[in-house]
């Protein structure tokens, strides 16, 4: 199974572990990540000015180039998901945003939306199958406490991104319990760990990421599987300060070990 991958920015550099067990697992599992040679970042934001069009180019450059191959485009961040896919989906249905990005570009074959985005995890969800995937475990989870933590780019808007229910997501958890560990569900699982506050304005998002880390901690989890190198960061920052001694890491990682390729 060939995809076409795209990393991004963060995962070049902060967040390199994010990759390396992706690619490791892919590898076991018969996925080749075949990454575009000429990927540029993503704006990590979606824009939400209609008239917004610079932004999204490089997102659709992306999309074209794996339409041209033919593949399925595949992404690891949450925030590059997020915005790759609402993206597309402007190039879909919006036809001003189509006819200015086409203009601008001038590709051999104009874009339109053709093209499919999905995350890993839903590639290793539709395609490999979790029973299948608890198959292939080498070191079982057994015994381990962990909360998925979906936040809030994976899941809305629920029309577009179509990733899981926004209000009682499972695929996570599902995830975990094949790799023979035991999913906790809580109540913050869901909500936002206030990421694009973190520079301008810092007690808004250490609330909200303790607000998080304390829902976990309270249902007596151990650790938190995220899948947003950003989410990560100010969950481990509050998780220090706080001295609840959860760990975060990438759900990768958790994939990797149980496939004892970590």
């Amino acid at each position: 199974m060939k995809y076409s991958y795209f990393p991004g920015c963060t995962l070049k550099t902060k967040a390199k572990d994010l990759e390396k067990f992706a690619v490791d697992s892919a590898n076991v599992l018969g996925i080749v990540l075949e990454e575009q040679k000429e990927w540029q970042c993503c704006g990590a934001i979606y824009p939400l000015s209609k008239d917004e069009i610079a932004t999204k180019l490089s997102s659709v450059r992306s999309l074209a180039s794996a339409q041209e191959r033919s593949q399925k485009l595949i992404t690891l961040c949450t925030a590059c998901h997020h915005v790759i896919k609402r993206v597309n989906e402007d190039m879909k249905t919006d036809d001003n945003i189509r006819k200015k990005v086409n203009n601008y570009l001038q590709l051999p074959n104009e874009y339109s939306g053709e093209g499919e985005v999905y995350h890993f995890i839903e590639i290793i969800k539709d395609e490999i199958g979790f029973d299948n995937l608890s198959k292939m475990v080498k070191i079982p989870l057994t015994g381990r406490k962990i909360g998925a933590y979906y936040g809030c780019l994976l899941l809305r808007p629920s029309n577009v991104m179509n990733f899981d229910d926004p209000e009682n997501p499972s695929v996570i958890e599902e995830f975990i319990k094949a790799l023979g560990a035991t999913p906790v569900k809580y109540p913050y699982r869901t909500e936002c760990c206030g990421g694009y506050h973190s520079l301008d304005k810092k007690n808004i998002s250490k609330e909200m990421s303790l607000n998080i880390i304390s829902s976990a901690h309270n249902n007596n989890i151990e650790e938190i599987v995220t899948a947003c190198p950003l989410c990560k960061y100010n969950l481990e920052i509050i998780e220090e300060e706080s001295g609840n001694k959860i760990t975060i890491s990438y759900f990768t990682e958790l994939l990797a070990e149980a496939l004892g390729v970590k």
